[in-house]
């Protein structure tokens, strides 16, 4: 029912990004697109080349007066950077000398085997997290889709480095979206800083730990049908789709492999006439359904693989020891991952919540959503009144 692509080269034209599925008359705010297309080029450690680019998303297909027609969407964002190495990367004309020395931790060399390039640099303009800038901006649309619903998805970053905040219950939006590595915890916030300034110097590169929570999820989205319908496994899938992504984990993760069973699971407890849960240790997710409780998800981001101060490598036309590549790069991409979290996690979550409540208009979704919400709470009602 619904599905998305991308497409284009770091320093190609453009990107170019194609979702189909989502449901006629939502009304889309571009400018939000265009915001959050802004947050994924901040923070704290980032190269130049977010200098040059400033994104701003294109509609060629599926708005019209500022909402969804319900045919597929067709979205491009233009590389700036484009029109500065124009005669290197021209679709047709485009040449010049290879690059032949893979970065260690890089798609360079695997992709130069798999695909029989003699040149790296056909591997490395899609694998450059540069096209994660189209996802954003297709995650950004879901975005609009899930808020409809009541379906609220941010982020944070838990550590950079060996840097780490302290854990959080409850998140002040204000106190780090201002902040220039998305640290929710200001003292924490100026040693990372300070941790990326020092890698810098040195020529290195830091990885760290993002947090990306889902507010308003319903009950019952995911599958324990078959393996891959199970909500987590399709997070976690789409989480390690990211560039740099290393290891996912859901709620406790894993320390929950370090705890008995009398601390790692979340009570069931009557409060006022409802079903609560004094904790969320299963990150809002049970036999691969959510239950209710607020999705917690922390990813697990390497450094990058591009440093100032090359790391050894071989040259493989000459057969010979070198050192890798360089080209442009950040220092740190944690917040930013962040960012592409937040849209991953977004574009994972449309797939089974459209599965679920369907609609061909957005209206439709909403009734069907009002309905199964009814149809869920006549059912508690239910079990209580045979019970009695």
């Amino acid at each position: 029912m619904f599905r998305y692509l991308t497409a284009g080269e770091s320093h190609g034209p453009a990107l170019v990004g194609i979702l189909d599925g989502l449901p006629a008359r939502l009304s889309i705010d571009v400018g939000r697109i265009d915001a959050t297309l802004a947050r994924r080029q901040g923070g704290h450690g980032r190269g130049s080349r977010m200098k040059i680019e400033q994104d701003r998303v294109e509609f060629l297909a599926g708005l019209r007066g500022g909402a969804t027609l319900g045919s597929p969407i067709a979205v491009t964002i233009r590389n700036r950077d484009f029109e500065n190495v124009r005669a290197l990367m021209d679709p047709v004309s485009g040449s010049g000398k290879p690059l032949t020395n893979p970065r260690p931790g890089h798609a360079d060399y695997a992709g130069a085997l798999k695909y029989g390039h003699t040149d790296l640099r056909n591997v490395l303009e899609r694998a450059s997290a540069r096209e994660t800038a189209m996802r954003v901006c297709l995650g950004a649309i879901c975005a609009q889709f899930l808020e409809a619903l009541g379906i609220v998805t941010h982020s944070y970053v838990q550590s950079i480095g060996d840097v780490a905040a302290p854990e959080f219950d409850v998140l002040d939006l204000s106190s780090f979206e201002e902040s220039p590595v998305r640290c929710p915890h200001a003292p924490t916030a100026a040693r990372m800083v300070a941790a990326i300034d020092a890698a810098k110097t040195a020529g290195d590169t830091l990885g760290g730990q993002f947090v990306v929570r889902v507010d308003g999820m319903p009950v019952g989205i995911g599958s324990n049908r078959q393996p891959e319908l199970r909500l987590d496994g399709i997070l976690a899938g789409a989480l390690m789709g990211m560039q740099s992504a290393k290891a996912v984990e859901v709620g406790l993760g894993a320390a929950v492999a370090r705890k008995p069973g009398s601390q790692a699971h979340d009570l069931f407890v009557m409060r006022d006439g409802d079903v609560v849960r004094p904790s969320n240790r299963a990150g809002g997710i049970e036999g691969g359904m959510s239950n209710g409780q607020p999705i917690t998800l922390r990813v697990s981001v390497k450094p990058i693989p591009t440093l100032v101060r090359a790391l050894p490598s071989v040259n493989l036309h000459e057969g010979s020891q070198a050192t890798a590549t360089i080209v442009r790069s950040d220092v740190c991409v944690v917040p930013a991952a962040a960012i592409v979290g937040e849209a991953m996690v977004r574009l994972a979550l449309t797939a089974p919540i459209l599965e679920k409540y369907g609609g061909d208009s957005i209206d439709e979704t909403l009734d069907n959503l009002r309905r199964s919400q009814a149809c869920a709470a006549d059912l508690f009602t239910t079990i209580q009144e045979s019970v009695e």
